[in-house]
């Protein structure tokens, strides 16, 4: 039941940081979808790639609080209506995830677990977030020093 409820979380927190207008808050619903996905992934005994996760995550998201809060104008208030369908789409979106299962690969035909399978199998996906992380950081002060260039 656990995880079913944290499936649904991480839906709708995903649905949350695509669709609000705001910056701060959108960054703010995609700290809830990683952490809730470091979560996931420690409920799943893969605990060193939930610490991994979590530890990317938290490098990310200064990076993004400190850009969305300096590079984005400040819009209207996000109306209730719509916060109100952004979470309904989550929730339809989560519905498979809570009453559809899939069963599980019994650990004696794949010779491995799946925390062993993250953490050992996870090079290019490391690599991978490392250059997003890169490539956000270097935008933002590409951004920011042509922000500065044309103040003078």
């Amino acid at each position: 039941m656990i995880l079913e409820i944290l499936s649904a979380g991480l839906i709708i927190s995903a649905c949350l940081a695509i669709f609000l207008d705001e910056a701060v808050y959108s960054v703010a619903a995609l700290a809830g979808t990683l952490f809730i996905t470091a979560l996931l992934y420690a409920f799943s005994d893969a605990l060193f790639v939930a610490i991994f996760q979590f530890a990317v995550g938290a490098g990310t998201l200064a990076v993004l609080f400190l850009s969305g809060e300096m590079l984005s104008e400040k819009p209207t208030k996000t109306s209730q209506k719509n916060l109100v369908l952004i979470i309904g789409a989550g929730v339809l979106l989560s519905l498979p995830a809570i009453f559809l299962s899939i069963s599980e690969i019994p650990v004696a035909l794949s010779g491995i677990s799946f925390g062993e399978a993250l953490w050992d199998l996870r090079a290019a996906d490391v690599v991978l977030q490392g250059f997003v992380i890169m490539t956000v950081a270097l935008g933002i002060l590409i951004v920011l020093h042509e922000k500065r260039k044309g103040e003078k």
